[in-house]
C-alpha cells in the first residue's frame, strides 16, 4: 500500500466531479432544447457547478514542535526527489504555517512568505493574501531538488530582534530562543508561507497546512478561527516515545477537541517515532504489544476511538520510499495512515458533494422530467382521440383545443397568484435582510472597537466581546422572529398548491436560521474561551488581543454575509419549485395549442395528422429518455461509497445549503 492509493482514489473523486459537472450542463441545454429553462434554475444550477469547480480537500498537521509534521509529510508528498524537501531536522523546523497547494492560474511554482512584522498590524492573513505587494516572492524549479532545497529552507528562517519587539508582536519571551545577546530573542522571519507546487495530489485539489508548534495556534488566531475549522481533517502529532505531554494536550483541549462537534471536521492522532521503541531482542509481538497499550492509553487520553489513533514511524517511512524498501515500509505502518485518507476523509469529501450538489439537482431534474412525461401523455391522448374519431377530426381538434385553453386560463391564473405571493414574500425576504443589515453589524463593530480602545483591561475586554456578541444574539432572535412569519407564509401556500396537485406534492422549503445560531455560538465559544485566558496585562497581550478580535471580526462579518445572502437567495427561490412547475405546465398547454391550431389548419387527411403527433410523441419519448440517463448518472454512487468500503463515518458532514 503506497501514496498510490490516495492517488487513485483522488483521481476518481475529480472524475467523478467532473461527470456531475458534464451532466449538469447537459441538463441545462436540455432545459432550454425543452422550453423548461427560467433564471432561478439556471442561477440554482450555475451556483452548483461554481462549488464543484471550487471544491477541495484540506488536510491539517498539527502538534508540538519536534513531533514529526513536516517529516510525515515530506514522507507523504516529497519521498520521489530522494531527500527531505520541507525542513525537517531536531528541533523547531518550521516556524510559520505553511500552506501546500497547486494554482492552477500561476505558470510556474513560487513560495509566498509573509513578514512577521505584519503581525503588527491588526489585518488577518486573509487579508494580506489579497494583497501581493506584501509577501516575499521565491520562484520554485521543480526540476532542480537542490534549488527546491534552498527555497523551502526559507520557511525555516529565523531573524534577532529585541525581547520589547517580539513581545508588541504578540510572541511571549519565555517561548523564544535566545540570541546569546542581552535583551535579544530569535522570531520567526515569516508569519504565513504560502506554497504552489506542481504535484499530482495537489493538482487534483488536496491542499495541506503544515502548523508550527511554539504555541502558533494561541498566537496566530487565525489558525483557530478559520483555518483549522475549514480543514477536512486534523492530524494531531504525538510521539510515541512521550506519549501525550502536557503542553499536547493544552493545545488538544483548547483548539482542537471541540472542532469534532462544532464542524464536520474529522480529527485523528498520529503516534509518530514508533521506531524507538523497536526491539530486535524483545522480538516483534513485544514491540506491537507496547505499542498496542500506547495506541489504547492515547485514545483514551483524547477522547478518540483507538482506530483513530494510528501509530507509525514517518522518519522510516521516508527512508523506505527513498531506499524503496518494502519490508521497512511495512514495519513504519505508514499503510494505515494512507488507507484512512482515502477511506475517510475522501468519502466524507463525497457525502458533504452529495447533498449540497447532486440532491438539489436531482429534484430539479426529476421535475422536470415529471413535466415533460405529462405532455407526452397529453400528446398520446390526443393521437388516441384522433384515431378514434377520423371522421369527425375538425370538430374533435376544436373540443381539445376549447378544453386546452381553459386548462391555459387556469394555470395563467394560478402563475398571477404565484407572482403575486412572490411579491409579498420579496418584501418578506427585504425584512429578513433588514434583520441582518450589514449597516447595523457596522453599529455594532464600530461600538466594540470604541469600548475596547477605552479599555485594555482584562474587565474591560470581556464586557467589550460579551456586548458584542450579546448584539449580535439579539439581530439572530430578530431574524428567527421573521424567518416564522416568512415559513408560516411559504408552508400555507405550499399545502394550497398540494392539495391541488395531490400526485405532486412538493416539500416547502423553510428558511432555517438554526445553523447560522451554531456557528454564532461557535465563534462566541472560542471567544470567551480566549477572554477568559487573559491573565496579564502585557503589551504582548494586548497585541496578541487586538489582533485575535481583528480575526474574529472577520469571521463574523463573513457569516453575515453569508447570511444576508442566504435570506435573499431564499426570498428569491422559496416559490421557484411551484412557479417552475406551473409555468412549465402553462408552457405545455401553450404548445399544445399551437400544435393543435397547426392540424386544424392542414388540409391534409387525419392519417397525416396523426402521423405529425406520432412524430412529436417520438421526440418527447426521445428527451425523456435522454433525462433518464442522466438522473441514472446523477444517482451513480461517488466512488467510495461504490466500491462499499465505507459503512458510516464519525463527524459526517451535516447538509448545507447550496448558496453557502
Amino acid at each position: 500500500m503506497s501514496m498510490e492509493r490516495l492517488s487513485q482514489q483522488i483521481d476518481a473523486y475529480v472524475a467523478w466531479k467532473r461527470e456531475l459537472m458534464r451532466q449538469i450542463t447537459r441538463y441545462r441545454s436540455w432545459l432550454v432544447n425543452n422550453r423548461l429553462s427560467s433564471d432561478a434554475v439556471e442561477a440554482k444550477l450555475e451556483r452548483a457547478l461554481r462549488l464543484l469547480r471550487t471544491d477541495h480537500i484540506t488536510l491539517a498537521f498539527v502538534g508540538e514542535f519536534s513531533r514529526g509534521k513536516t517529516e510525515l509529510i515530506n514522507g507523504l508528498f516529497f519521498s520521489e526527489f530522494g531527500q527531505r524537501m520541507l525542513p525537517s531536522q531536531a528541533g523547531r523546523t518550521t516556524m510559520s504555517p505553511t500552506e501546500l497547494f497547486f494554482d492552477p492560474r500561476s505558470e510556474r511554482s513560487y513560495i509566498r512568505l509573509l513578514p512577521i512584522e505584519t503581525r503588527a498590524t491588526s489585518a488577518s492573513i486573509a487579508q494580506f493574501k489579497r494583497i501581493p505587494g506584501h509577501w516575499v516572492n521565491i520562484p520554485l524549479d521543480t526540476s532542480d531538488p537542490q534549488n527546491m532545497l534552498q527555497a523551502f529552507a526559507q520557511v525555516a528562517k529565523t531573524k534577532p530582534m529585541l525581547v520589547e519587539q517580539a513581545i508588541q508582536l504578540g510572541f511571549h519571551p519565555d517561548l523564544l530562543e535566545g540570541t546569546g545577546k542581552p535583551g535579544q530573542v530569535l522570531v520567526p522571519a515569516w508569519r504565513h508561507a504560502l506554497v504552489n507546487f506542481d504535484h499530482p495530489l495537489l493538482r487534483q485539489g488536496l491542499r495541506i497546512l503544515d502548523t508550527p508548534g511554539l504555541n502558533a495556534l494561541g498566537s496566530e488566531p487565525e489558525l483557530t478561527l478559520s483555518m483549522l475549522p475549514n480543514a477536512q481533517a486534523i492530524i494531531f502529532l504525538l510521539a510515541a516515545d512521550s506519549g501525550v505531554t502536557a503542553s499536547d494536550m493544552a493545545i488538544w483541549q483548547q483548539h482542537i477537541r471541540q472542532l469534532d462537534e462544532d464542524t464536520p471536521t474529522c480529527l485523528f492522532a498520529v503516534l509518530n517515532k514508533i521506531d524507538v521503541l523497536w526491539d530486535d531482542l524483545a522480538g516483534d509481538a513485544f514491540v506491537q504489544n507496547a505499542i498496542a497499550q500506547i495506541q489504547a492509553v492515547t485514545a483514551k487520553q483524547l477522547g478518540l476511538q483507538p482506530a483513530d489513533v494510528l501509530p507509525l514511524s514517518a522518519k522510516q517511512a521516508l527512508l523506505a520510499k527513498v531506499r524503496k524498501d518494502q519490508q521497512l515500509l511495512t514495519r513504519s505502518q505508514m499503510s494505515n495512515l494512507e488507507s484512512l485518507l482515502c477511506e475517510r476523509i475522501v468519502a466524507q469529501k463525497e457525502r458533504l458533494l452529495e447533498q449540497r450538489v447532486v440532491n438539489q439537482v436531482l429534484a430539479l431534474l426529476q421535475n422536470s422530467q415529471h413535466v415533460l412525461g405529462l405532455r407526452l401523455e397529453k400528446v398520446n391522448e390526443q393521437q388516441a382521440l384522433l384515431s378514434n374519431h377520423r371522421q369527425d377530426n375538425g370538430q374533435l381538434l376544436f373540443e381539445l383545443t376549447a378544453k386546452t385553453k381553459e386548462d391555459h386560463s387556469q394555470h395563467h391564473k394560478r402563475l398571477l397568484g404565484l407572482k403575486s405571493n412572490q411579491r409579498l414574500l420579496k418584501r418578506q425576504g427585504d425584512l429578513l435582510r433588514g434583520a441582518v443589515h450589514p449597516g447595523r453589524l457596522e453599529e455594532h463593530l464600530h461600538k466594540v472597537r470604541k469600548n475596547l480602545t477605552g479599555s485594555w483591561t482584562t474587565l474591560g475586554i470581556n464586557r467589550a466581546i460579551l456586548h458584542f456578541f450579546r448584539s449580535l444574539q439579539r439581530d439572530l432572535d430578530n431574524l428567527a422572529h421573521e424567518a416564522e412569519m416568512a415559513n408560516k407564509m411559504v408552508a400555507a401556500i405550499y399545502r394550497r398548491h398540494n392539495e391541488e396537485n395531490p400526485l405532486h406534492g412538493v416539500d416547502a422549503p423553510l428558511f432555517d436560521v438554526k445553523r447560522y445560531r451554531r456557528e454564532l455560538k461557535q465563534q462566541q465559544r472560542k471567544a470567551d474561551q480566549f477572554r477568559l485566558h487573559l491573565k496579564t496585562l502585557l503589551t504582548e497581550q494586548r497585541s496578541l488581543t487586538r489582533r485575535f478580535f481583528a480575526t474574529l471580526v472577520q469571521e463574523v462579518i463573513g457569516l453575515h454575509q453569508r447570511l444576508h445572502q442566504e435570506a435573499g437567495q431564499w426570498a428569491g427561490d422559496a416559490l421557484m419549485p411551484l412557479m417552475q412547475h406551473t409555468l412549465e405546465h402553462k408552457q405545455l398547454l401553450e404548445s399544445h395549442m399551437l400544435r393543435l391550431k397547426a392540424l386544424a389548419q392542414e388540409t391534409q387527411q387525419s392519417q397525416q395528422r396523426s402521423q405529425q403527433l406520432a412524430r412529436y410523441s417520438a421526440e418527447l419519448e426521445q428527451q425523456l429518455g435522454q433525462a433518464g440517463e442522466m438522473l441514472r448518472t446523477l444517482r451513480h454512487p461517488a466512488p467510495i461509497q461504490r466500491q462499499g468500503k465505507v459503512v458510516s463515518l464519525p463527524g459526517a458532514a451535516r447538509p448545507h445549503s447550496l448558496g453557502e
